[in-house]
């Protein structure tokens, strides 16, 4: 492919450094899902798709002019006010797991570092309480963030035909993230496919296709329905704690292109991974964030990148259930490009 090892927008040049504390490296609350019968490599001949098929997927898979010319929400559309009360449902016991990962602090340009200020201190003078400053460039795979519609741009427009020249230095015109400002509540849906797979995490090589997908649903017991929140576990945080940093573009587990289809068929609200969503490479050639750029430009579906999974992932197998209800507040920035966040999971 053509952009094997460089993806600027994502960040993929880094060299990873990340906090992570995790009391064990082994799968608890039960036995473990049987592995599919079709195999990564099987998978790979099956889904090789084109360049040329993505561009069409643009096309195919588009939700422009589907709430109208001028929309800005997208997908989030899917979130009526019967899919929020039907998620309300889904709290029985009260109990709350965040899905953030704590900030990164370090001071490497290329890094996305979050940079934590103190103005005032219990030791300066006369101060009557202490206060800070906060400053992040979140866009990357070190913090948890929300990705805005107006974050991707292909052949010069962004969803619903905006062009891209809407973003200037003063920000987004349209499709940023103040359009989030009212939050995100619906029903959550983890898809934990290292424990389909029997694994405590997906190595770089293993692309996640459409029949992972499915093979979860049954094995789980339950049906992606519109306007819910998928959130795609890889095992990212595991492999971080085990093996350490690595050169994200050379091999990073996460959906294929060919997944596409299926997530426009489902009609979810929003997606999300514990890393970037996309698999890297892409296998796609002259396509290094596929998935990206056909969820965001094309179905108008804003993503949460970097979630740390670990915790729901237990949480979930405890209960042997794994749908939650999902919140979302993005920081209400007019013009941001998505914003920096903690999703809470409430059982």
């Amino acid at each position: 492919m053509k952009e094997k090892t460089r993806l600027p927008e994502i960040g993929l040049g880094i060299v990873l450094t990340f906090v992570f504390v995790a009391s064990s490296l082994q799968l608890g609350g039960g036995a473990r899902f049987p592995k599919p019968a079709l195999d990564a490599t099987a998978l790979e001949v099956k889904h090789a798709l084109t360049g040329d098929e993505v561009d069409g997927m643009m096309k195919s898979l588009s939700n422009w002019g589907r709430w109208g010319a001028d929309d800005q929400l997208g997908t989030l559309n899917l979130i009526t006010p019967k899919v929020r009360k039907a998620a309300a449902q889904e709290v029985r016991e009260g109990v709350c797991v965040s899905l953030a990962a704590n900030v990164v602090k370090v001071e490497k340009p290329s890094s996305s570092p979050f940079r934590h200020k103190m103005l005032s201190t219990g030791s300066s003078p006369n101060a009557s309480g202490a206060s800070d400053e906060y400053c992040v460039a979140y866009h990357g795979l070190t913090q948890t963030h929300v990705d805005a519609l107006c974050h991707r741009f292909y052949k010069g427009q962004m969803y619903n035909a905006v062009p891209q020249q809407t973003v200037t230095d003063e920000g987004a015109e349209k499709l940023s993230i103040i359009v989030m400002k009212n939050g995100l509540f619906t029903r959550g849906v983890l898809m934990d496919i290292p424990r389909l797979l029997g694994m405590n995490y997906l190595d770089g090589k293993r692309a996640i296709f459409p029949e992972d997908l499915d093979a979860w649903e049954r094995k789980a017991g339950f049906k992606v329905r519109s306007g819910d929140a998928l959130l795609i576990r890889t095992g990212s945080w595991m492999r971080r704690a085990k093996e350490g940093d690595w050169e994200p573009s050379s091999g990073s587990a996460g959906l294929h292109a060919s997944c596409l289809p299926w997530l426009k068929n489902r009609d979810i609200a929003i997606v999300g991974s514990d890393f970037a969503l996309d698999c890297f490479p892409s296998q796609i050639e002259g396509f290094g964030l596929p998935v990206h750029d056909v969820v965001i430009v094309g179905m108008g579906m804003h993503i949460l990148d970097n979630l740390d999974l670990e915790a729901i992932s237990e949480a979930t197998q405890e209960r042997h259930r794994w749908t939650f209800l999902l919140t979302v507040a993005p920081l209400a920035v007019g013009g941001g490009t998505g914003s920096p966040i903690n999703p809470i999971a409430t059982f």
